[in-house]
């Protein structure tokens, strides 16, 4: 199945689905803020996990107790795509305080 580029409005109404979650540039970002740098490091954990199930990976940064995703798709030429939000919504799931809505 080939993937596509999302068109500016997809994104946006899918944004509206993602509390937290904003288009910085051309990727989709969100920043989750933990009790504690383990919680942190535990959920970069879960999220590596759910990357390598979807063959598709964002960039994670790992602060104190700060998590930050920023995510495209590069076979794209770096645009957003279907992809990038399944793994939003995918971490967005088992992210402490955010997934059980």
């Amino acid at each position: 199945m080939a993937v596509a580029p999302l068109s500016q409005k997809e994104i946006e109404d899918r944004l509206a689905e993602l509390p937290g979650w904003s288009l910085e540039g051309d990727r989709l970002a969100r920043a989750y803020h933990l009790d504690s740098h383990f919680a942190a490091v535990a959920l970069v954990v879960h999220i590596a996990r759910i990357q390598d199930e979807l063959d598709h990976h964002s960039d994670l940064t790992l602060g104190y107790n700060t998590v930050t995703l920023t995510v495209n798709t590069h076979s794209v030429g770096g645009a957003v795509t279907g992809k990038d939000f399944e793994l939003a919504h995918r971490v967005e799931a088992i992210a402490p305080g955010h997934g059980a809505h």
